[in-house]
C-alpha cells in the first residue's frame, strides 16, 4: 500500500492534513500511538520505555539535522531516530475513543 501527503514547501504535512505517525508530528503537538510497525524486539524496548498504544505521546525538540527527536511519554523524555518514529502509528481523530452518552 502506498500513502501520499499533501506538504508544503518545507516538507511538512499541509494545514489540516493529520500527522499519521510520530515523524510527522511537530514540536508542541502531541498525538495517541495505534501501533508500532517494528520488529518484536524493538517494539518490545519501545514499550518498556513507554511508546504503547493508547500512550499520549508529545514531539519536543530535535537535533541540529532534525534526527534525532526528542519525544515525552509518560513522563519521560526519549530520543528516537525518525526512521523508527515514522514506523509509529498513530490514531487517526475518528478512531480516538469518544464518551458514551447516556
Amino acid at each position: 500500500m502506498q500513502l501520499s501527503f499533501k506538504r508544503d514547501a518545507d516538507g511538512h504535512l499541509a494545514a489540516g492534513s493529520e500527522p499519521t505517525t510520530l515523524a510527522h508530528l511537530r514540536r508542541g503537538e502531541h498525538a495517541v500511538i495505534d501501533r508500532l510497525d517494528v520488529p518484536d524486539d524493538i517494539a518490545r524496548r519501545l514499550m518498556e520505555l513507554g511508546f504503547l498504544p493508547g500512550s499520549t505521546v508529545t514531539a519536543g525538540l530535535s537535533a541540529p539535522g532534525g534526527d534525532p527527536r526528542v519525544f515525552q511519554v509518560d513522563g519521560s523524555e526519549i530520543a528516537l531516530r525518525k526512521e523508527t518514529a515514522a514506523r509509529m502509528k498513530l490514531r487517526s481523530k475518528q478512531k480516538r475513543s469518544r464518551p458514551v452518552s447516556a
